[in-house]
């Protein structure tokens, strides 16, 4: 008996129709500076003109135990944008503009349908961040995940003018601390999540809670916002100190990698309206606020300081461009205490 490659648990065939399905995906990603299409060994992109000292930004990540939510819920077209979002926010506080994004997708047995959802999802996602969807690597990986599961990587590389890098070292004490509203959890704390709800709380993903008023799954898989674009247009508002994607660690652990020496941020946790489901998650797990707060972004999924002087129109630009932004704090000397204090 001859064995195959299918016969191991691969098939070749089915990793040609995904290239197959995902090619005009990419193609409606396109930027002008992109060379060449998806298919190669290697995706090519130009740095834009006009730069006189182009600094290039890369940031990588994944999706975490979201996917388990995704798996569960038979969800696939929306875990696209947020690995494309977890990537292109985090470049993007540097002031960079993202340029393109890869993705890495594996999988025990590939299914073309669903890889074909997720790469619609990672489409999406890059088209709101106005970058091109470069290529990526589809690995078939018998025995290694179980049925119906996959794993997600993906980078993204942008540029920025050397001389307009975002690096916190503006920030003095006085600056005004925005604070753009996240849209739910976003990509971070789902294990978390996940054990306060589905264990402790015993309730199901088709769960509909009167205070949310939609599924449990709905709310778990809203896509996590992407900032590029209002952040674009916020930098031309008005000068930005510092801007922080607040990810995993919260407030807490996040804003401080935006701080210089001597400078410390005072919010107020009452200026700006947190999402219903941290609530349900505190009360069904029993979670303390310190943890509440150093595991989930609790409503914000963007910090920025800026001056006193340029507050209000910086504000503004974010309104605009379609997000909601409030005042929640100032910066203040720090004094050897912690450098965020919630008030």
């Amino acid at each position: 008996m001859s064995l195959s490659y299918r016969d191991a648990g691969v098939d070749i065939d089915a990793g040609d129709e995904l290239v197959r399905r995902i090619k005009p995906l990419a193609e409606r990603t396109r930027i002008a500076e992109q060379l060449g299409g998806i298919g190669g060994f290697a995706g090519l992109c130009a740095l834009p003109s006009g730069l006189k000292e182009p600094i290039l930004v890369s940031g990588t990540d994944g999706v975490g135990t979201k996917l388990k939510v995704a798996f569960a819920a038979g969800v696939h077209h929306t875990i696209g944008i947020d690995l494309v979002a977890m990537c292109v926010n985090d470049i993007a506080t540097c002031g960079a503009r993202p340029l393109f994004f890869l993705d890495y997708f594996a999988t025990g047995k590939l299914d073309v349908e669903t890889g074909a959802k997720v790469v619609e999802g990672i489409a999406e996602g890059c088209k709101q961040a106005g970058c091109a969807l470069l290529g990526g690597e589809t690995a078939e990986l018998p025995g290694f995940y179980g049925g119906g599961e996959y794993d997600l990587a993906g980078f993204a590389v942008g540029v920025v003018e050397k001389s307009l890098i975002i690096d916190g070292s503006k920030v003095r004490p006085g600056d005004v601390v925005l604070g753009v509203s996240s849209s739910g959890l976003h990509s971070n704390g789902y294990s978390l999540a996940r054990k306060a709800l589905l264990e402790h709380g015993k309730l199901e993903l088709s769960t509909v809670l009167p205070e949310l008023g939609e599924s449990l799954a709905d709310v778990l898989l809203r896509p996590t916002r992407i900032y590029v674009k209002a952040i674009q247009a916020a930098l031309l508002a008005g000068p930005i100190h510092s801007l922080c994607h607040v990810t995993g660690g919260g407030l807490p652990e996040n804003l401080p990698r935006v701080l210089p020496a001597g400078v410390a941020l005072e919010l107020d946790v009452a200026s700006w309206q947190r999402p219903v489901i941290f609530d349900v998650i505190q009360r069904l797990g029993g979670v303390v606020d310190s943890e509440m707060y150093r595991t989930f972004n609790m409503g914000l999924g963007l910090v920025l300081t800026v001056p006193e002087s340029s507050a209000d129109a910086v504000a503004s630009a974010f309104v605009d461009a379609g997000e909601r932004v409030q005042r929640i704090g100032r910066a203040v000397a720090h004094d050897g205490g912690p450098r965020v204090i919630l008030r």
